[in-house]
């Protein structure tokens, strides 16, 4: 299964139920956190991603399992632009990174990774980047990527604080790519 900060429980709920019960829960959670709606009304897939994207969350993908739906939603301030305010100087565009030499470091949360990444990318989910950023080779070419930019402008700041010379920020980020994706779902 996919991480989630919160699960919400809306098997045997039918349309407009699981849209109302996931609002309720999307109000208690904290911007960038996951919800995982568990629902078997099949309709609440297409219900869901509408809802999301008509308020402004991030509606990550579905699994199936056994007739149950399992539906994650990132929420997004909607007060937040995803306008990034590029602060790293080095940066390049989705489509100069194919075939370069380097690694591409998807710094998404690993819901959003399992649903869709850039085939060979390294997930490094933001807050385990300080923790885990021993892993990579100081002497490679490292493509920071994000769904906007905005999370990569600031994963690329810390690897270049803590010594990394070859790093870039990718941009515009995932919500651009139109190369091949890879799931792990």
């Amino acid at each position: 299964m996919i991480k989630a900060d919160v699960q919400l429980d809306a098997k045997g709920l039918a349309c407009p139920m699981p849209i109302v019960k996931t609002k309720k829960a999307m109000n208690g959670l904290e911007d960038g956190q996951v919800l995982e709606v568990i629902a078997t009304d099949k309709g609440s897939k297409a219900d869901l991603a509408a809802w999301a994207k008509t308020v402004g969350h991030q509606y990550i993908g579905t699994q199936e399992e056994n007739d149950v739906l399992y539906h994650y939603i990132r929420k997004c301030d909607p007060g937040k632009s995803d306008a990034v305010e590029n602060q790293f100087e080095r940066t390049i565009s989705n489509e100069e990174i194919v075939g370069r030499t380097g690694i591409i470091l998807d710094v998404r949360e690993a819901a959003e990774f399992a649903f869709g990444h850039i085939e060979g990318a390294k997930s490094m989910p933001m807050g385990e980047l300080e923790a885990r950023m021993k892993e990579l080779d100081m002497d490679q070419e490292i493509y920071v990527i994000c769904r906007t930019g905005t999370r990569s402008d600031m994963a690329a700041q810390q690897l270049a604080d803590a010594g990394f010379t070859k790093v870039y920020n990718v941009l515009p980020g995932m919500t651009a790519w139109n190369g091949e994706l890879t799931k792990n779902i």
